[in-house]
């Protein structure tokens, strides 16, 4: 696995399949495994890098509050190292305006952009609080999962997978340093002067029944990027996990037009 230092944070990522460049960048959390559940949707056709930014379980760093530009800095880095650029960028969650601001930063690297439930300020209060709620739970780790958990998540398919599957996704959130860095990171984020640099074709994906940032920052963000497209899934936060087929079809038809 490719391991490279950039800035104050040491990196690494993977890389699956063959084709055009496919960068996947993960939002808050874990890190990369986050889209595991989709990865073969895509790499029949594309070469998938999957970074662990700063923040997530593999990645290190000496601990400083996190900033959009740096996780953008990073992104780029990946692209630049694998030597595959310029790469089509798919960001979930914060990955979102970390993807956004790396084809802001860096056209050059960004063939095509494709931000998913994402949001490009934190001015919406609903958010603050959310983020400052799953804050304050990081000392009973079992509410802090179980909180992310039933969030994340559409009611619909909380019943759909069954009690068992959703108990043991509770341990997937853990209150890591790292994690409560990217949570406090999504309280101050503000990308709003670079969505005018975008030039990259860009696809906004929003998730209709989103709990965790609702859908009118999706929307918002999509206002924000001249000459984008928009798709809705109706589905929760994680919407390629309630909806893998759906999710992928969106991507690929996107990546592969003219």
């Amino acid at each position: 696995m490719p391991k490279l230092t950039v800035g104050n944070a040491t990196i690494s990522y993977r890389v699956e399949g063959s084709g055009p460049a496919l960068v996947l960048v993960h939002g808050a959390g874990p890190g990369s495994i986050m889209w595991d559940g989709v990865l073969d949707r895509f790499t029949g056709h594309h070469t998938v890098l999957l970074p662990d930014l700063a923040g997530s379980d593999p990645a290190e760093d000496d601990g400083s509050p996190l900033t959009i530009e740096a996780l953008a800095g990073q992104v780029a880095a990946v692209i630049e190292d694998s030597g595959t650029g310029p790469a089509d960028v798919v960001g979930f969650s914060l990955g979102a305006p970390t993807v956004a601001a790396a084809a802001a930063l860096r056209p050059d690297l960004v063939r095509r952009l494709v931000p998913v439930a994402g949001l490009s300020h934190a001015g919406d209060e609903y958010v603050r609080q959310y983020m400052t709620a799953w804050l304050n739970l990081a000392g009973t780790p079992e509410g802090f999962g179980r909180f992310a958990t039933v969030t994340a998540y559409s009611r619909p398919f909380l019943n759909q997978i069954g009690h068992d599957a959703v108990e043991q996704a509770h341990a997937f959130m853990r209150p890591t340093d790292g994690l409560l860095r990217q949570i406090d990171l999504v309280r101050r984020v503000d990308i709003r002067p670079l969505l005018p640099r975008i030039e990259a074709p860009t696809l906004v994906i929003g998730a209709t029944r989103d709990q965790t940032v609702p859908v009118e920052n999706h929307r918002e963000l999509f206002a924000g990027i001249r000459g984008s497209a928009y798709a809705e899934l109706d589905t929760g936060h994680v919407a390629m996990a309630e909806r893998p087929d759906e999710f992928a079809k969106l991507v690929r038809d996107f990546l592969h037009q003219a």
